[in-house]
């Protein structure tokens, strides 16, 4: 592990336990300007000084460099899948790598003019959509829901739903489904 995740992690953490640089000094009998040059990546401490510091912060040296698989994870474009379906005029980008493991799927999902989604059929789970630009019709079951760029919508997906785009202009939809279902 690098001086500057050490840095981060150990800043979070004492934050996490409500200490401020000096209380956690104190209680490691280290100086103010020692946490401080720790958590801004200017040293590095011994494995002592170390597990000391991770007592005070109620963990030990191998939950605190454990990569657990619970950990938040940053993703960037160039980890996103993306697949066009020119059938339905639509392209979706997997923002999350393998999330189809994890109790929730977001996608991005752009309607080009006269796209849709899938139609998708009754399940278990539930469904949640945050339309990023321009305007979509939402059918769930026999109704329909016309949603514009800003708004949101939440459903239960025990009914027949799918995405359409009627406009003129792309559409594109943060698009989370649990369970993964994309």
């Amino acid at each position: 592990m690098d001086k500057q995740i050490l840095g981060q992690k150990l800043k979070a953490l004492r934050l996490e336990n409500g200490l401020t640089q000096e209380e956690l000094a104190n209680r490691c009998e280290l100086t103010k300007g020692f946490i401080s040059q720790l958590e801004r990546h200017l040293t590095s401490p011994s494995i002592a000084t170390l597990t000391n510091i991770l007592e005070v912060l109620g963990t030990t040296l191998s939950d605190f460099f454990n990569e657990d698989a619970d950990d938040v994870f940053i993703f960037t474009p160039d980890d996103y899948y993306e697949k066009i379906d020119t059938n339905l005029n639509h392209t979706i980008h997997w923002i999350v790598p393998n999330a189809q493991k994890y109790a929730m799927e977001p996608i991005i999902i752009e309607l080009e003019p006269g796209g849709q989604s899938f139609e998708d059929e009754p399940h278990s789970g539930e469904e949640f959509g945050y339309v990023l630009e321009g305007e979509v019709t939402l059918k769930v079951g026999k109704k329909k829901y016309i949603i514009h760029a800003g708004n949101t919508f939440y459903y239960m997906t025990n009914k027949t739903h799918v995405l359409e785009n009627h406009s003129k202009k792309k559409a594109s939809v943060l698009w989370v489904s649990t369970p993964p279902m994309f």
